[in-house]
């Protein structure tokens, strides 16, 4: 489970910008120090660039900077592999002195020999990328034997007082069987929760014929997620879970992620590169936000579901308003927010789950 230090700090924040009035505030800061990997995943579509961008690195400086600048609770370090970069350690270091939640994504192939660099903290926690089973993950990421060694990356972190999570994105052809025995073995290990996002459509993609449509994405993860067992924990709010399955609408809230990389901060989103600002503040002000998301007929937000765009919304919708509240209790415990006649309300309700929480922000 989370941390009550962490879930009491993501609380606090929150109702502080709602006390303020924020309209548009960060939850989670997507930071990229690199853009290289040691893999090349087939629905990957964040390292298609020329070698001498793949060679560029932010400095531990740069990365403490922006932090410091966007002033979310919470940071996310995906790539690239953040492991390959020489001073990964040191900006870690930075970010838990500055008391910031970390989420440090892997594929876990050099978590074994990197894990001497890092101390076990509550706020760091290596968010392992895991898409599926053996056969299923390594097909992912199109490489043999990567599903073994992340097993024994894990095994590791866990053995040695680390937090670990799980990131899993699913895509067209997911088997919900499969899927839910896998969440069945992520637990064995010991892990603090799974992470769960439908992948995006990334124009740059090597595959392009896996990616969901909203409709198929719904049937997928009501399909995994009806009857949820006693044992599944997740690091995502149970409202997302919801949002998943269709039974409740939200807008994406693109500033709730906002990615800083190696060009700078990143417009709109995480997902989308449509230019880049020095400043956290002109992202903010100067974006032309309602070009995008699902209502804004954006052809590139049209199927898009990903948790870095509506986890956000989730969190926001929690503590919002009573109602929210009252939403977020009801999925916490296993209560269907479908609506009468759709397709979820027939499912039997689930067991409980993991108390309502805010967490992962990992995107790999």
């Amino acid at each position: 489970m989370v941390p009550i230090s962490q879930a009491w700090t993501v609380a606090s924040y929150v109702l502080g910008q709602k006390i303020k009035g924020n309209k548009r505030y960060p939850l989670v800061m997507m930071l990229e120090p690199l853009f290289r990997c040691n893999l090349a995943c087939a629905g990957c579509g964040k390292i298609q660039y020329p070698a001498h961008i793949l060679d560029k690195r932010l400095t531990p400086e740069q990365c403490w900077a922006a932090a410091d600048e966007c002033g979310a609770p919470m940071v996310s370090i995906p790539g690239g592999e953040p492991l390959i970069h020489n001073e990964i350690d040191q900006i870690v270091a930075g970010l838990v002195k500055r008391k910031k939640y970390i989420y440090l994504c892997t594929n876990a192939i050099l978590l074994k020999k990197k894990i001497d660099l890092f101390t076990p903290s509550k706020y760091l926690t290596f968010s392992v990328h895991m898409d599926g089973g053996k056969e299923d993950h390594d097909e992912a990421v199109c490489r043999d034997g990567v599903y073994e060694t992340a097993l024994e990356g894990i095994k590791e972190a866990v053995k040695r007082g680390f937090r670990v999570t799980t990131n899993t994105t699913l895509f067209d052809g997911a088997n919900p069987e499969r899927v839910r025995a896998f969440f069945d073995e992520m637990m064995k290990l010991g892990v603090e929760g799974m992470m769960l996002s439908p992948g995006y459509s990334y124009q740059k993609a090597p595959d392009q014929e896996h990616f969901l449509h909203r409709d198929k994405t719904k049937a997928l993860f009501r399909s995994i997620l009806e009857n949820k067992k006693k044992s599944w924990r997740f690091n995502l709010s149970p409202l997302f879970l919801e949002f998943l399955q269709g039974n409740i609408d939200y807008e994406c809230t693109p500033w709730g992620n906002p990615t800083y990389n190696v060009f700078g901060w990143q417009r709109p989103c995480y997902l989308l590169q449509e230019g880049y600002v020095s400043t956290f503040k002109e992202l903010i002000e100067t974006t032309k936000w309602e070009n995008y998301g699902h209502k804004s007929g954006n052809e590139k937000c049209a199927d898009c579901m990903v948790h870095c765009g509506y986890e956000p919304t989730s969190v926001d919708d929690t503590f919002g308003s009573l109602a929210g509240l009252g939403r977020t209790i009801k999925a916490t415990f296993g209560i269907s927010l479908a609506k009468k006649g759709s397709p979820g309300h027939s499912a039997p309700p689930a067991p409980p789950s993991a108390p309502a929480q805010v967490a992962e922000p990992a995107l790999h």
